[in-house]
């Protein structure tokens, strides 16, 4: 049976990726620091929600392990690979998100970089042949070009956390071309939907609409994100997994959203119909570090991966509110 490491694999993305690895038979090895960039309870909730889905699925415990520890102790990660035969690896473990990466970035330089590094020398030790890496459309900075494609220029980030996935690409791409390790690296665009960290716009807008509190408004409501629903990111991620486990000499950079845009004001109006109630503008200027406008060009996942996005923004934003409103 095939062992993947997830390493965040307690957050969001991680957890749902864990219970689709673990349906289709495959062993999980989750890493993850839990630690304070949000309330560690809710990463905690999230692997019991994934021992549940375990014991409701008949699925063994001996298939799933959790390892508490931080991906820049060198100590702690050559315990794990030598308890466990790790086939690959899914690196989303990261200090996320723009705005605080400008307050800190020495944090997030050495969380995201020299994590990144550890991850890699984990794989050369341990002969780990394939590695996907959780890069960002944050990349792409303020592209003038729509929709962004994987061949477009990356060399002006706007962020310390921008900065950081470019520059996580690019030791991939060295560990790569030195010992042959099949990469893949994916450009997530705003990916949504139940187990959302409480921090993004559309869990935090949800939560402050329910609650009456006026939610910040940043610019004019024209800013546009390709939001890419979960379930889409999932089949994204499980497929780049098995394209990287296959063949040797890979290092390919996919772009998994939806390929829609979906203006500030839209995604505001839609939240509201699903709660029923109006939300409470607070209007603020542009925000250091935000970008205009995401746009996924997905045609090269497509042709490469088989990825198919499927969700509509509207059926994601209803899928979220009934989860947040029952959980």
């Amino acid at each position: 049976m095939k062992t993947v490491l997830i390493t965040g694999g307690a957050g969001f993305i991680g957890s749902h990726l864990g219970e689709a690895l673990l349906s289709n038979g495959v062993k999980v090895v989750t890493v993850d620091s839990f630690n304070d960039y949000y309330d560690p309870a809710i990463k905690r909730r999230n692997v019991a929600e994934t021992r549940k889905f375990m014991a409701i699925n008949a699925i063994s415990d001996t298939n799933y392990t959790v390892c508490e520890g931080d991906i820049r102790d060198i100590a702690f990660l050559n315990e794990v690979f030598s308890d466990y035969p790790i086939d690959a690896i899914v690196h989303l473990a990261a200090y996320a998100g723009v705005r605080p990466s400008i307050s800190n970035p020495v944090l997030y330089t050495d969380v995201n970089i020299n994590g990144t590094v550890n991850l890699l020398e984990m794989s050369r030790q341990y002969n780990v042949g394939s590695f996907v890496f959780a890069s960002s459309s944050s990349v792409y900075g303020n592209n003038e070009k729509v929709p962004f494609a994987e061949d477009d220029v990356v060399d002006y980030p706007i962020s310390p956390y921008a900065a950081t996935k470019k520059a996580g690409e690019l030791l991939c791409h060295t560990y790569h071309s030195l010992y042959d390790i099949n990469v893949a690296c994916l450009r997530f665009f705003t990916v949504f939907g139940p187990r959302q960290r409480p921090d993004l716009a559309i869990h935090k807008f949800t939560k402050l609409i329910a609650e009456g509190k006026p939610i910040p408004y940043y610019g004019d409501g024209s800013t546009e994100r390709d939001y890419t629903y979960i379930e889409d990111i999932i089949d994204g991620v499980t497929k780049a997994i098995e394209w990287a486990g296959a063949g040797k000499g890979k290092y390919e950079v996919f772009n998994l959203g939806e390929s829609n845009t979906i203006r500030l004001d839209r995604m505001i109006a839609a939240i509201e119909a699903e709660l029923g109630k109006k939300a409470l503008i607070e209007r603020l200027p542009m925000q250091p570090g935000d970008v205009n406008r995401t746009n996924a060009d997905v045609s090269k996942a497509r042709r490469m991966l088989g990825y198919d996005p499927k969700w509509h923004f509207e059926e994601g934003i209803r899928e979220f509110v009934q989860w947040y409103s029952g959980h």
